[in-house]
């Protein structure tokens, strides 16, 4: 027995698409289904996180302070 974890979507028509792997061809399978619907609440993000985060930073400009010199290294052998 073997599982096979996957993130995938239904379609308007309800039809789930699935693709086995290529080992898998010519044989009978015994296939349970167990699915989870995933809402905003699972993804991970909170529901206004992108219209919050949307245009980025507005405070002052961001700068790259200097870098100063690079130490020089012996080459490897």
């Amino acid at each position: 027995m073997q599982s096979l974890a996957l993130h995938t979507r239904v379609g308007k028509d309800g039809i789930l698409k699935l693709e086995m792997p290529g080992d898998v061809r010519d044989t009978e399978l015994e296939i349970v289904l167990i699915f989870d619907p995933v809402s905003e609440s699972t993804t991970g993000w909170t529901p206004d996180f992108f219209t919050e985060v949307i245009g980025g930073w507005q405070g002052e400009p961001l700068v790259r302070e200097p870098q100063g010199q690079y130490e020089t290294r012996d080459k490897l052998k």
